[in-house]
């Protein structure tokens, strides 16, 4: 099939933007080697939004090569710190001008609800590229002094091409997203700050706002080949990405199962790699918790974002005395807060599941939680007649044991169960392959601080869920992930410390 390599297109709700259809390479747009392309649905009423060309390992190769010049190119090697800052400045500028098409985009192509993608996403993703344009000029290394004989520095130099992706699909056939503009913003941002060039995969099922995003990138004035964009299918251009010997770093979100693929295409070369994977976050609610608080941010914990959440606290542990009515509470408020339909109106609150594959999934897990014999709260359905939606569901009784409490949904999809002692509410707490995120909801200050410190997670909320902020370090422990993203800690993943000896004055 032969596109153009732009085409203007009108979303639902009557917004019209150029959308370009070519792979992001050398500051150009152009199109595949095979002339192969992909098509993008919309998981809202199955209609087909638009075809782009789809990369595969010589597209890869292509992209790698430019990614490499241009890191060797003085035009971006040679530019001070301070002036990639002001690069970065002006693409978070740029983003906040075209933040209504890029939120319409993602509402339309992954059906997020548009206020949220405008009002949250597309906001931190800004914040994200100003926050590490500041930091451009102050990635520093240090001097060590070992006597006066000897001047001993530190360099923080660049790691070289980085490839990124942010996609559940590079090697298997689960299909998953999650605020994909925010993902390109967390990667992309601090790799640049510190002078790395990059290769960037987008998602399969949702490729739209990553090309839309490559032509802001050109337009912020970056040289050709420092950021290339392309979009295609994971075991084609994911795998080419990952086991390329001229990439030096790979950053992957998305699913456990694909990043151990990842970590082994990755020895071709020892690559450097941050892997940020999946997670089943449990949130402990104690018996003198503040009940109300702890419904409405377990709610907005697990159904926010229609439950693709990497972080999603997905386990819900409640103490025994207050268990049924927790039940009851929580039930009431997801029937009152989770409206699902049309992600462009104003009242929704969950749009569909970003793909048919990811819809029938979690119909499946249903269904194993029924077979398992945890109880049925409230859901369990598709919801309506067209897209890819589900009725928001809760299952109570379920044990340590069920599929549904040990494997990954990333739905609207939710278990609880209750405990006994503080001992027993960290163990289940520690008792799956993950360690993301988890939630402590409590009074007692100082229970909370010594359960938090015993929960295998790389981020502990107390008395909330899954806050973030991107001066704060993000990422998992156990299968959730390698390295952190965001704040301070996300620049040592692009940067090699080099050391340099200087003799003063030791004689052989």
């Amino acid at each position: 099939m032969t596109l153009p390599l732009f085409k203007e297109l009108t979303a639902p709700n009557g917004k019209k933007f150029n959308q370009p259809l070519g792979l992001f390479i050398n500051n150009e747009f152009v199109k595949s080697q095979s002339g192969k392309t992909l098509t993008t649905i919309s998981p809202t009423d199955e209609t087909e939004i638009t075809d782009v060309y789809a990369a595969d390992a010589a597209d890869v190769d292509i992209a790698v090569k430019a990614a490499r010049a241009a890191f060797l190119n003085p035009a971006w090697c040679d530019i001070s710190p301070a002036e990639r800052g002001q690069l970065l400045y002006k693409l978070a500028d740029l983003v906040q001008q075209h933040e209504e098409q890029l939120a319409t985009i993602e509402t339309w192509d992954m059906g997020k609800p548009y206020t949220v993608a405008k009002a949250e996403d597309l906001a931190e993703s800004v914040n994200v590229f100003k926050y590490y344009a500041g930091w451009a000029d102050k990635v520093e290394g240090r001097t060590i002094d070992t006597g006066p004989n000897k001047l001993a520095y530190t360099l923080h130099q660049p790691v070289g091409v980085c490839g990124q992706s942010k996609t559940h699909l590079i090697f298997t056939k689960k299909t998953y997203n999650n605020r994909f503009n925010k993902m390109a913003a967390w990667k992309l941002a601090p790799a640049l700050a510190c002078g790395n060039t990059v290769v960037l995969k987008s998602a399969e099922q949702t490729p739209l706002s990553a090309l839309y995003l490559a032509q802001l990138v050109k337009e912020a004035g970056f040289p050709p080949g420092v950021v290339n964009v392309l979009t295609g299918y994971g075991k084609t251009a994911g795998a080419a990405i990952a086991g390329h010997e001229d990439v030096d770093k790979i950053a992957f979100t998305g699913s456990t199962a694909t990043a151990r693929h990842i970590m082994k295409a990755a020895s071709v070369n020892l690559k450097n790699i941050t892997l940020e994977t999946g997670g089943k976050s449990p949130l402990i609610i104690f018996e003198d918790a503040d009940l109300e608080q702890a419904v409405k941010w377990g709610h907005v914990g697990i159904m926010h974002n229609m439950g693709q959440v990497c972080t999603a606290t997905s386990r819900i542990l409640v103490h025994e005395s207050v268990y049924s009515q927790f039940i009851e509470k929580f039930k009431k408020e997801t029937a009152k807060v989770s409206v699902v339909g049309d992600p462009f109106s104003e009242k929704t609150f969950q749009g569909p599941q970003v793909s048919k594959q990811q819809h029938e999934r979690i119909l499946e897990y249903i269904e194993h939680g029924k077979a398992e014999g945890a109880t049925l709260v409230s859901g369990g359905t598709p919801h309506g007649e067209k897209g890819f939606f589900v009725a928001p569901t809760i299952f109570a009784d379920v044990k340590a044991h069920h599929k549904i409490n040990q494997e990954e949904v990333f739905g609207p999809f939710v278990v609880i169960d209750k405990f006994s002692t503080q001992e027993e509410a960290i163990s289940r707490a520690n008792g799956t392959q993950y360690g993301l995120g988890a939630s402590i909801f409590t009074k007692d200050i100082t229970r909370a601080h010594r359960v938090a410190a015993k929960l295998d997670a790389g981020m502990v909320w107390i008395n909330s869920s899954n806050d973030s902020h991107y001066a704060i370090p993000f990422g998992g422990v156990k299968q959730s992930g390698i390295g952190r993203e965001l704040g301070q800690y996300a620049l040592s993943a692009y940067t090699n410390a080099k050391a340099v000896h200087v003799n003063l004055g030791t004689v052989l």
